[in-house]
């Protein structure tokens, strides 16, 4: 039987990169999948290439009522849900402490940290106990990045809310995991809006401190949100599962 036979799965995020990827993989296992994003074309595009059984819903991971609206639409379709994966995220261009202004510090926290908190609010109340909740969150909450401080606080705030979700749903025996991508191959790098040999020479500078010396791919990670999200990781709860090809260990 696939890993994920009859599983209803929502993934934020996921017209592109590695909430793309996840989708794709989940299909592939048996899932029933909910794809949402924030442009209607892209989610268009990428429903033209999928198969298996699954809708997509148009949603701002930061606005309170399209979360409500994402939630609503899944349960209208499918009655249930067993996997939701917070895989939405955004990082901006690097900005140095002293040049942050208020507007960038509310879209990245707004995204980050308040939709997925607010997805999670919304569909507790329609999990399936036993099932599973799963960030995306980052290695940057390890390794300190000049220029993105705004971003390494989201992501640090994220693993200390995932540690008091993780209690808060024990009773329900609902699994709260972690992912933390190392440097991934994703297009999210190209909405940095950094000129392209900038982007590059950053992009040269991260996969320096990888052993493995190379960037990941999102298929790589979306592995591990496979697993996380399966019963072979039925007694994995509360963890972050770093991908990044040992970046965070040395």
């Amino acid at each position: 039987m696939k890993k994920l036979h009859n599983k209803v799965a929502v993934i934020t995020g996921a017209n592109s990169g590695i909430g793309l990827a996840t989708a794709k993989l989940y299909l592939r296992e048996g899932a029933k999948v909910v794809l949402s994003g924030r442009r209607a074309n892209a989610l268009n595009e990428v429903a033209a290439s999928l198969k298996g059984d699954f809708i997509t819903v148009t949603a701002d991971v930061s606005r309170a009522e399209d979360n409500k609206k994402l939630i609503r639409e899944t349960i209208e379709k499918y009655g249930k849900i067993d996997i939701l994966f917070l895989n939405a995220g955004v990082v901006l261009r690097p900005t140095p402490t002293d040049e942050i202004t208020e507007k960038h510090y509310n879209e990245v926290f707004n995204i980050n940290v308040k939709g997925p908190i607010l997805a999670i609010k919304e569909a507790l109340p329609h999990m399936n106990d036993e099932g599973t909740i799963l960030f995306n969150n980052s290695v940057v909450t390890q390794r300190g990045f000049d220029g993105l401080g705004v971003y390494s606080a989201t992501k640090g705030a994220l693993r200390a809310y995932q540690r008091v979700l993780t209690s808060e749903v024990k009773s329900r025996k609902i699994r709260v995991n972690s992912i933390a991508p190392g440097p991934i191959v994703t297009p999210i790098f190209d909405k940095m809006g950094l000129p392209k040999d900038v982007s590059e020479e950053m992009g040269k500078g991260f996969a320096k401190r990888v052993p493995l010396g190379r960037f990941g791919t999102s298929e790589e990670v979306a592995k591990s949100a496979l697993f996380l999200a399966s019963d072979d990781a039925s007694f994995i709860n509360g963890i972050e599962l770093e991908v990044d090809g040992g970046m965070s260990q040395i």
